[in-house]
Order: structure tokens, then sequence, then C-alpha cells
């Protein structure tokens, strides 16, 4: 028997009518890679304040890219100085010329003069419980010590990285002891029947039992339709496929070998192909990529606004595995085949192999794709039964009310929640 804990939905649309006074909430992202982790962030803050009238919201970031994304009514945010992740998954300065400690520290100060200033009613941090370099704890240990501390929330996305490597780095970074001493909640992005986190990684029960599994996070639709992006794309009667990098830092790869294949594809075949490079893409890459790309039906861009639009138009997703990519395809019903990020970290690879076990996408290991591998597997996806998509599975997508629930819910005092014993 295990005990699962899911949110209580039947209580969330009350809490999302309740008036009363203005509830102020930090969220916290450290983003030193992509574009992932600050789009679900600012998603989710949208959401809470499009739903309840009497929040607003802080964030306060080190995304390099949180000033891209139009901000909503009630929320502001606060730029950190840049971090970069490494290749051995550590951390390096983007930008300024100061040390790493000299940035920590700086990062710390504004953290913490940020959370006494601000003095927020519910702190919701994205991923690591002590922040970068535990930048958040003095501010943590402020805030507990006061009359009334706020609520702290811990944000995880479905799967981290492998089940031992995440073991020994929350061992070795004390993240249960911060959860115990700090936080009231862990709200999961994600389903124990794809990725079971609190079993993989094998929580305390201290931790375990503020676990919450709240399901992924349906996108909403795109601001074009299907036609209209088709239409000007000139598809006709082709079938079209959409080539993403998300942000495409490490994007090169996956659109290389798309276009070296494409190469060998008949024009019988007829496939167009969007490929979207991303915005983190270098310059260098990017214009090999457009050079590479001179056949009519490959059509290069930078950088989409309206990536649901995009997958909405396309026959075939070909992408990388991060997880907004996968709720986007999810959220769509789409065929898609996953080339996922294999490093530093296990993450995206796990996902891919997990959906795939339960039919929901293709996936293919970075390290033995070649041109011919992708093209093939495209022709196959394009020539298979699309009514078959996404039917072997039935994937929970009700994580973004949910979230909000649980967030209004310890702001109004409740814990929102049930156990429910499988």
């Amino acid at each position: 028997m295990r005990a699962v804990f899911h949110v209580n939905a039947i209580s969330t649309e009350a809490l999302l009518r309740d008036g009363g006074s203005l509830r102020k909430i930090l969220v916290y992202s450290h983003d030193t890679f992509g574009l992932g982790n600050i789009r679900r962030m600012l998603d989710i803050s949208k959401h809470l304040v499009a739903t309840n009238s009497n929040v607003s919201i802080l964030i306060i970031s080190g995304s390099p890219m949180v000033h891209a994304f139009r901000a909503a009514p009630r929320i502001d945010y606060i730029k950190l100085p840049c971090l970069v992740r490494t290749s051995n998954g550590g951390y390096g300065v983007k930008c300024l010329g100061l040390g790493y400690e000299a940035i920590i520290r700086m990062r710390t100060s504004l953290i913490t003069a940020t959370m006494r200033d601000y003095s927020p009613d519910l702190i919701l941090v994205d991923k690591k419980p002590f922040g970068v370099a535990n930048e958040l704890l003095p501010g943590l240990r402020l805030l507990r010590d006061r009359v009334n501390p706020p609520k702290v929330v811990l944000l995880l996305r479905d799967i981290l990285d492998s089940p031992e490597a995440t073991t020994e780095t929350w061992e070795r970074n004390r993240y249960h002891e911060a959860v115990k001493h700090y936080y009231d909640q862990i709200l999961v992005v994600g389903s124990p029947e794809v990725f079971d986190l609190a079993s993989e990684y094998k929580f305390p029960d201290s931790s375990r039992t503020k676990v919450r599994f709240c399901g992924y996070l349906r996108r909403e639709g795109g601001s074009r339709t299907r036609d209209e992006i088709r239409d000007q794309l000139g598809v006709q009667d082709h079938r079209l496929v959409l080539v993403t990098a998300g942000g495409g830092e490490d994007g090169f790869h996956l659109l290389a070998n798309y276009v070296q294949g494409f190469e060998s594809v008949s024009d019988e075949a007829m496939i167009k192909t969007l490929l979207v490079c991303g915005p983190e893409m270098s310059e260098p890459h990017r214009n090999r990529i457009h050079a590479a790309a001179s056949h009519p039906d490959l059509v290069v861009s930078n950088f989409t606004d309206d990536m649901m639009g995009c997958i909405d138009a396309a026959d075939l997703v070909v992408s990388m595995g991060g997880y907004n990519t996968i709720c986007e395809v999810l959220s769509l019903r789409k065929r898609a085949i996953i080339v996922p990020r294999v490093r530093p970290v296990q993450e995206q690879w796990i996902r891919a192999e997990r959906m795939a076990q339960l039919g929901l996408l293709r996936t293919i290991h970075p390290d033995v794709m070649t041109p011919t591998e992708l093209l093939g597997a495209v022709i196959c996806e394009l020539n298979g039964d699309p009514e078959t998509s996404q039917k072997a599975f039935e994937v929970d997508l009700n994580g973004m009310s949910r979230v909000a629930g649980c967030v209004l819910s310890l702001l109004n005092g409740d814990n929102a929640a049930k156990t429910l014993t499988n």
C-alpha cells in the first residue's frame, strides 16, 4: 500500500473566488540554463494573479531572459546577476568580472533584503530548497523568526535527475533538513504514475508527508490558428514537421542532424519543416543551420513567441525533452520524437524513456542518433496512424489549477490535500 497525496480539487474553486486583503507571494527561480524554469514559474505566477484578484507576486530570478517575457498585472521581478551552469553541473559567473563567491554574496544580499522589505505571505521556491550556494538561507532564517512567518512551498518538476545523483545531492546539500525546518509543502508538477519522485528519490518521512502530486501543467493554445501558421509556411498538401530545441543553447546537434538527414528525403514524401533554433543558440551555430538548410521545404526561424501555435500546426514534433516542451506536446496530443539532453543531468532522458514506455512518444538517445535514423523515425511516425497518439495512457494535466489551489489554501490556513491509498 502506498500513500499518495493529491490536491483536493473540491475546495479549489471556492478558494480562487475568495476575497480579502492583498496577499504577497515571493517566487524564487535561480535559472542558469535555458528557458524552462523561468517560463514555468512565470506561467504559474500569471495563473495565480489571473484567478485571484487579491494576490501580488514578486519574482526574483537570475534568468538572462526574464525581461523578454511580458509581465501580467500585479507581477514584478528583480533580476539577480547571472550564473552559468558548467559542464560538470556546477555554477560559474556568466557576465560580470567578479569571482563566483563575490557574485553569490551579492545575490544573497539582494535576496535577503527583498525578503525583509517585501515581507511576503508565501514564498514559492523552484527546485533548490536552499537556493544556489545556500543563497536563500539567510532570508529564510530571518522570516522564520518573525511573529507571523510566511508559508514556504517548494515546487519540483516531475524528474530532477537520476535517483542515484538526486539522492546524493539532497543528502550532501541537506535539502531534507531544509524541508523539515523551513517548508510547509512540496508541490510536484508531475504524476506518480509516470515517476514517483518521493519513492524513487527515497525521501524520508519528514519530506514525503509534505509532497503533493499536482499533475503536469496543461499549456494554453497559441495566439494563431493551425491554418494561419500552415498558410504562412506554404504547407498546402504537405505534412508539417516542427523541429525545436527549446532555448537552443545545446540544440545545434539535433537541428544539424535533421537538416543533414533531410537531404535524402524524396520530394514525394511531401514534408515541410519548420526549424526553430531558440534564442540562446550561439550565432555561429545559427548561421550554420541557416546555411545548411538550403532546401525549399526547410524553413528556419531563430525564435518564435507562439510555440504552442507552431506545435498545433505541426503533424509531428521533433524536439529535446525539456519539461515545458513535453507538457506542450501532451496538451495538444501531438505525435513526437524526443531526442533528450543526457548531460550533465539525466532528467530529460528519464522522462522521455518513461513516456515512451507508456506509448506517449518515441525517443532516440542523442549518443546514437544519426541523420539517417532520425529521418527514418520521422517518416515512420508520419506514415503511422495519428489516432494512436497518446491513447495508451491518460496523462494528468491539471497541475496549474492544483498548484494554485495549494498555494491559495496555504494562504488561507488550510492544507487543501487529501490522502489517497493505492
